[in-house]
């Protein structure tokens, strides 16, 4: 099949020539353009027709965000990765440009010793989110035209009682941060249980990501630090490089709960990653659980939307239509691990719908004007 169409916008000739050199030795890859700003890009947009563009932020006459603000009006939806720096600035610059219709974002290298080391470092973190975007297979193989998924089988019988949910854990990845930032405002501050959240992002960014939902939300948002008590009212957010998991309990009880980060191995490639926070939501639970889990590549939680199930618990997943990459929910979907399979604009009223029997829960009427 044809190569998926790149085009690369960096103002830095070494940053084009990496990402060029990278991009071009895949197979499945052709480089049909760069440009050196946002807005030769933009002219180059409709002669190039690319299946992908990637984006540098900070660039002359036309920045990366406004580049993407530009051609989300002209209503292209080409992917856009964002490349970034692991700073301050370049995090709250990638979430403007998330904000403003970019799909993904990668780090540029940093503090690399060769232009080896950053052509790998471009390679592990690009490709797969431009294969990923495009429908294109992740795993190294002979290209194949991306076909829907079959319809997902029904849940799987339970084995056991179903449990009246006592935390909210949430994962999401790639599309996450747009997604999130319209499902947590819709919760209302007096939601009656917990809520612990992994999105897959790196040190810094989820700082100011926490930030910004709290601004955004009835809910308190807070990046998540070790031996906080969890309590009703509060959103823990994993923060970049660390795994989020349930602590204490056993004779005190659920009041004795409080989060814990450790740096154990990734999972699923990935820390933070899902399944070690719905793992020991599991156990600190008793399975009385919540699940979410929306748009990201790759197939974190999907162990972990399985033990909560076996457990007691509930799953819900966002749907193929309305993320931007179906891996994750997909993949615990194709398992037979989701009790509901919804579009995102329905999943903030499922959550309010399985808290209902939970003493406290303010009615769904009131969820959308919820003060803080």
């Amino acid at each position: 099949m044809n190569p998926i169409r790149v085009m690369v916008v960096d103002d830095s000739v070494v940053v084009r020539k990496i990402v060029t050199d990278v991009l071009s030795a895949d197979p499945d890859i052709e480089v049909v353009g760069t440009a050196v700003n946002g807005r030769i890009a933009l002219g180059k947009l409709e002669q190039l027709k690319p299946d992908l563009v990637t984006m540098d932020i900070e660039m002359p006459e036309m920045n990366g965000i406004e580049a993407v603000r530009a051609i989300r009006a002209s209503r292209s939806r080409v992917p856009i990765v964002m490349f970034s720096t692991l700073t301050e600035r370049g995090a709250s610059s990638t979430l403007d440009a998330l904000s403003a219709g970019a799909n993904d974002y990668v780090t540029k290298p940093a503090n690399v010793g060769s232009v080896g080391q950053s052509m790998e470092s471009v390679r592990e973190q690009l490709i797969p989110k431009i294969k990923a975007l495009t429908g294109r297979p992740v795993t190294p193989g002979p290209a194949r035209a991306a076909a829907p998924l079959p319809p997902p089988p029904p849940a799987a019988p339970r084995t056991g009682p179903h449990k009246l949910p006592a935390v909210l854990v949430i994962g999401s990845s790639t599309g996450g941060p747009e997604a999130l930032a319209k499902v947590l405002p819709q919760l209302p501050a007096s939601l009656p249980v917990p809520v612990l959240l992994v999105q897959h992002m790196p040190p810094v960014f989820t700082r100011q990501f926490a930030q910004r939902l709290d601004r955004l939300c009835p809910l308190r948002v807070v990046e998540a630090s070790d031996g906080t008590p969890i309590l009703p009212g509060t959103v823990h957010l994993a923060p970049g490089d660390h795994h989020l998991v349930v602590r204490g309990g056993g004779a005190r009880g659920r009041q004795a709960l409080h989060t814990g980060l450790h740096q154990g191995p990734p999972e699923n490639f990935c820390r933070p990653a899902v399944d070690p926070l719905f793992r020991s939501a599991v156990t600190a639970f008793d399975g009385a659980v919540l699940a979410v889990v929306l748009t990201g590549m790759g197939s974190d939680g999907r162990n972990g939307a399985g033990e909560i199930r076996a457990a007691g618990g509930t799953v819900l997943v966002q749907d193929q239509t309305t993320s931007v990459v179906w891996g994750m929910p997909g993949a615990i979907s194709q398992a037979g691990y989701a009790d509901e399979v919804l579009p995102l604009d329905r999943i903030p009223e499922a959550i309010n719908r399985h808290l209902s029997g939970v003493a406290g829960t303010r009615p769904a009427a009131a969820v959308a004007g919820g003060a803080r």
